[in-house]
């Protein structure tokens, strides 16, 4: 069986204004749509002692995912504070960091990601300087940079990364193209750049792919939208499919979970 772990960022996103909040981040949400697809996967990451915290491994119990490397330390689960706005997009008002602020995974939790054949992870979970020895035994590095790429961190990184994912937003086709042209000469296999409601561009080093947005019959939360599309195009990668395969597998999983409220 293919397995995959996530290790790094996990929260709970807290909507005030509606009363409502569920566990995530953008590891926890990818493998949560590639558990319910028959992958086995693990979170690796830190919650606090909190009710918070008891939710948090609770639904991933729930899910079938491996929390035996989940950290529990003393004080507050990391939460975002969320808006959803009318046209169902939503703003990130502030994160309280809790125990994530001084999260580090143990040399346990390390030799434990080792033994998976696929490792996600994305900027915020304070173990990007660990990637080197997480891939010593072969693992593939899934890298989400979201909207937060630059010179400086795609240097450092992408050497050691073997799937990344940008995203870029509607109307910057060209920029995606150039971006990911950077990408590609500095490593890894696929890169990917998403432009919202405009689709996708992957590179591969020899081809552009363009994919687009399948459309949702109804958009209730664009939360976890990027996240779905990398569990499906992943998804497609771990089965062997070609690379228009996995967009559209990717495409397919984002437009059912916009017309939902919590992102898997």
């Amino acid at each position: 069986m293919t397995s995959i772990a996530a290790i790094g960022f996990c929260c709970i996103d807290s909507y005030r204004n509606l009363g409502l909040s569920y566990p995530t981040g953008n590891g926890i949400d990818s493998i949560a749509h590639l558990s319910r697809r028959g992958v086995r996967c693990a979170a690796v990451s830190v919650v606090g002692t909190d009710e918070n915290g008891k939710r948090m491994l609770s639904r991933l119990k729930e899910m079938g995912i491996d929390v035996s490397h989940m950290q529990i330390r003393p004080g507050e689960t990391s939460v975002f504070e969320m808006e959803l706005l009318p046209n169902n997009d939503r703003v990130h008002l502030k994160n309280i960091q809790g125990v994530m602020e001084n999260y580090a995974p143990t040399e346990e939790d390390i030799q434990f990601v080792q033994g998976f054949d696929y490792i996600h992870t994305d900027l915020f979970g304070k173990v990007l300087e660990l990637i080197p020895r997480l891939k010593e035994k072969g693992s593939k590095l899934i890298l989400d940079f979201s909207q937060f790429a630059n010179e400086e961190n795609m240097a450092k990184l992408l050497p050691d990364v073997d799937y990344a994912f940008f995203s870029v937003g509607e109307g910057n086709e060209q920029k995606a193209v150039e971006l990911l042209k950077q990408a590609k000469a500095l490593g890894g296999s696929i890169m990917t750049a998403t432009l919202g409601e405009d689709g996708c561009i992957c590179y591969d080093g020899e081809t552009f792919y363009r994919g687009h947005s399948v459309r949702a019959e109804k958009v209730v939360n664009t939360v976890g939208a990027g996240d779905s599309f990398i569990a499906g195009f992943m998804e497609g990668i771990m089965k062997g499919m070609d690379i228009p395969a996995c967009i559209r597998n990717g495409a397919e999983l984002a437009s059912t979970v916009v017309a939902q409220f919590e992102p898997y």
